[in-house]
């Protein structure tokens, strides 16, 4: 049902923040998250369960294309990369924290913690700007030569980079209206290819199946539930905080790389240690720990992240909405997918299973060598510039190449 509530999520969620705001959005979406909770902690019927489920996946879906948006256009471009893994690390960090609070707090009660960052984000929203280039996007430009200067500073120079911003979002407007039909332009192939296949990346590298059947993983293994989430809860907080610190060093291109290695080997030593499992020795057991536990760490300090970074910066402001719809629509899908087969998988051949993930993260390291850019350090307009293939906007606002 999660999945189900993040295709549907998924659907809307680039119309609605175009349409209302990227602030208003999130205030929508936090709704969708206390209703979700508080369906779930005062249940005494099992569709009740469901219908959380369901709002929170519409809820997740909103603020997996939203939360990364607003964070990539309001942030100047030497610290975009930093701040949108911190956002990727408050995730990794909130998942090892409620690892923690689940191991001593009932279902229910665990229902109504989850409900209180929402209530306090709702209250933070008042203090929060909308997003300057949404606002020029809509004709605001007094507000949003405000706001940008609110965002770099009472005593910043905003002239340059308002100027940039307004002229790209001008001609950019005069390419076409934000459809759905114009992703599927020759222009937006490769951003398009990019976006599409990080998010099948993130998925059918196993995450869904590493996340939803931890428990399973950890009893076939051998391994102590409660040891296990504890190990994991540190690993999660470590590698995420490691990845806010080398995304706008190493650059996104690298460390997607060296994320899909890690997750390859951190897959093939987890099926390894499957095959091993008859001689009941107890270092397999530790190994399969190492395996999750590698997987783990390459997983966070890129692959988890760097996806929705890269697409919140390739996409020009006038597809962003749709190409934002399609990547969470197919992110979501593929969640569906993994967790609907990870059993049945399971069943077929444990080790299997893991060679099979381990081969996507080999592919995705193929696919990251041969067809991501790399945009640390540069601005969104000249990101988009460049990755659509339209050039010398400044100077010919009708020049494609």
């Amino acid at each position: 049902m999660l999945a189900v509530g993040g295709m549907i999520g998924a659907l809307v969620s680039g119309k609605t923040a175009d349409y209302f705001g990227h602030r208003t959005t999130m205030w929508i979406i936090n709704v969708f998250f206390i209703l979700g909770w508080l369906a779930i902690a005062f249940t005494k019927v099992s569709w009740l369960l469901d219908l959380g489920r369901l709002l929170q996946g519409i809820g997740i879906a909103l603020t997996s294309y939203v939360g990364n948006i607003f964070i990539a256009e309001i942030t100047p471009k030497n610290l975009r990369g930093g701040l949108v893994s911190l956002n990727s690390w408050m995730t990794g960090s909130g998942v090892a924290f409620v690892y923690l609070i689940g191991s001593v707090v009932k279902w229910r009660g665990l229902a109504l913690i989850g409900s209180i960052p929402c209530l306090l984000q709702i209250l933070c929203l008042f203090f929060i700007p909308e997003s300057p280039r949404w606002l020029v996007k809509n004709g605001r430009e007094k507000e949003f030569e405000g706001v940008l200067q609110r965002l770099r500073g009472k005593k910043a120079d905003i002239s340059p980079e308002a100027a940039e911003i307004k002229e790209y979002a001008e001609f950019i407007q005069l390419l076409s209206e934000n459809k759905f039909l114009d992703l599927f332009q020759k222009k937006y192939a490769r951003p398009i290819t990019v976006a599409v296949g990080l998010m099948l990346l993130t998925q059918f590298s196993g995450l869904t199946g590493y996340t939803f059947y931890m428990t399973n993983i950890f009893v076939l293994a051998g391994i102590s539930s409660e040891a296990g989430y504890v190990t994991l809860a540190v690993v999660k907080i470590l590698s995420t905080t490691l990845a806010i610190f080398l995304i706008d060093k190493s650059g996104r291109r690298t460390l997607l790389m060296v994320s899909a290695a890690g997750t390859c080997l951190g897959s093939l030593l987890t099926g390894f240690s499957f095959l091993l499992q008859q001689d009941h020795h107890y270092w397999i057991s530790v190994l399969a720990l190492t395996g999750v536990s590698v997987y783990f760490v390459s997983f966070n300090l890129g692959i988890s992240g760097i996806p929705w970074i890269i697409m919140s910066e390739i996409f020009p402001i006038n597809v962003k909405g749709s190409a934002g719809s399609l990547c969470v629509l197919i992110y979501w899908i593929s969640s569906w997918a993994v967790s609907y087969t990870f059993n049945f998988l399971l069943q077929w051949s444990s080790t299997g299973t893991f060679i099979i993930f381990a081969a996507v993260s080999a592919l995705g390291f193929l696919f990251t060598v041969m067809l991501v850019p790399e945009t640390k350090g540069r601005s969104l307009e000249e990101i988009q510039a460049s990755v659509t293939r339209v050039l010398r906007y400044r100077n010919a606002k009708s020049s494609f190449v």
